[in-house]
């Protein structure tokens, strides 16, 4: 058997964290079996599904390296299909047509509640042996309804949570098609799930309740059970349920956020399922690892402090062309160009040790690239008499010294001494001079990479004539 596997958002939003870990683990699973990979878009609610809303999507799973090996295939491009299903059934009686009009719905529903019942459908319009049905009225287009078994139970053992079952008493015998025409999510799930041939449905515990509607249409159908595992939800730092309306986010905020997708798909891996102790793992060793068995039943907590040291653990592994390319990215969204300025990958290594994202690298390499604008407060600060006359001294050396970092920073030293300065009384100040700000990475790193033009126009600027 070839493990399938499948991701099948709905594009009525964006594609949120819990949905990226579902897709995560539907991916990770088919990579570790040598299976296939499929994604699904099910659109079939008109009203709220927005052009927008699957290009978030695709833009999400691409930015997480999440590759589909077939699909995208779209639930609206199907309806054909949905429909010669519906024929089948209704020609084999495992469906049936329901004259039942809204306002009798209402009306059953209200009797219910009033004694207390769960509301359901009386199967009044349900074909049984024996049985004479009215004729069906003229001013009520019918529904199709799907003709649930009405004895004994449905079970299947949850690869997460382990035997569940339902009894079919509980279970009514629910619409398959509106009066429209227009199939319902559960009827085509399974429809999707049979034609593509998924063995396993990975997926959130909200669709549990699902699952004994879309097992008895399976065997309806005649079609295989996949292998179900409903995996738990993901709690927000406040400890409330993510959704779309509470703490979700796009995924693709946390890439306008400054994460690196590595750190968002590792971070995402530990969120209900784990490999021992192991924290900090590549996806070739999440794949090779990767099972059912160690996803945890109970929900998960997100925790953004995790998630942000774990971003930061990739920044500084990460290559500086690549980082470099990023901040590049983000500074020219500030209007700041980098043609003109110090290497940007050579800055990019210098300071990803420092910074927690991709935005906090961009705003460290602002000064480099623009003229600095120390405040009034720390000019007063810094740019004291004694200071002034080390950055004189040091320019003139400066001029003339080879410019290597070892250099460079004799060069300082020496003119600290010359001035009677202590190290850091003259390093600051230059730093102040030179990006407007007190702290940076070592200042002979910084001298080496700025040059002797920059380095030499900026101290001029401070210094009286």
């Amino acid at each position: 058997m070839t493990v399938r596997t499948r991701f099948a958002p709905s594009p009525t939003g964006f594609l949120h964290i819990g949905g990226a870990r579902t897709a995560l683990f539907s991916w990770a699973y088919a990579r570790r079996h040598g299976g296939v990979f499929v994604l699904r878009v099910e659109d079939t609610d008109v009203a709220r599904s927005t052009p927008e809303a699957v290009q978030a999507i695709l833009d999400g799973m691409q930015w997480l390296g999440l590759e589909h090996d077939e699909g995208p295939f779209y639930q609206m491009q199907r309806m054909g299909r949905y429909r010669e299903v519906i024929a089948e059934m209704l020609a084999a009686g495992t469906a049936y047509h329901c004259y039942m009009s809204k306002n009798e719905l209402d009306a059953l529903r209200a009797e219910q509640e009033s004694r207390k019942e769960k509301p359901r459908y009386d199967g009044r319009w349900r074909p049984e042996p024996g049985r004479t049905l009215p004729s069906p009225p003229s001013d009520v287009p019918p529904v199709v309804r799907f003709r649930n078994p009405q004895d004994g139970v449905v079970a299947w053992e949850d690869q997460v949570k382990g035997r569940i079952e339902f009894a079919n008493s509980e279970l009514d015998d629910f619409i398959i098609a509106r009066a429209d025409g227009t199939p319902t999510y559960n009827f085509c799930v399974v429809v999707d799930d049979r034609d593509m041939n998924i063995t396993h449905v990975i997926r959130g515990d909200d669709h549990v309740n699902n699952t004994p509607r879309q097992i008895n249409l399976l065997e309806a159908l005649g079609a295989p059970i996949p292998q179900y595992a409903h995996v738990s939800m993901i709690l927000g730092d406040d400890g409330q349920k993510l959704s779309k309306r509470h703490g979700a986010v796009s995924v693709m905020q946390y890439e306008e956020d400054g994460y690196l997708p590595e750190a968002v798909l590792n971070y995402l891996a530990r969120l209900g399922w784990s490999h021992g102790d192991e924290e900090v793992f590549s996806m070739e060793q999440f794949v090779q690892w990767f099972d059912l068995d160690h996803i945890t039943a109970s929900a998960a907590q997100f925790n953004t402090g995790k998630l942000n040291w774990l971003n930061a653990h990739y920044l500084k592994l990460a290559d500086p062309q690549r980082l470099a390319a990023e901040a590049t990215r983000r500074l020219a969204g500030q209007g700041i160009a980098v043609t003109d300025g110090p290497d940007v990958a050579g800055l990019a290594a210098l300071y990803r040790d420092r910074v927690g994202n991709l935005n906090e690298l961009a705003d460290a390499l602002h000064p480099y690239f623009s003229a600095p604008r120390p405040s009034a407060e720390l000019s007063a600060q810094h740019f004291t008499e004694a200071a002034l006359a080390g950055l004189k001294q040091l320019r003139e050396r400066l001029s003339t010294c080879t410019w290597q970092a070892a250099d460079l920073g004799q060069a300082v030293k020496q003119a600290a001494a010359g001035a009677g300065l202590k190290m850091p009384q003259l390093a600051i100040p230059l730093r102040v001079a030179l990006l407007g700000l007190p702290q940076s990475p070592s200042i002979d790193a910084v001298l080496e990479i700025m040059g002797r033009e920059r380095v030499l126009a900026r101290l001029s600027a401070v210094l009286p004539d």
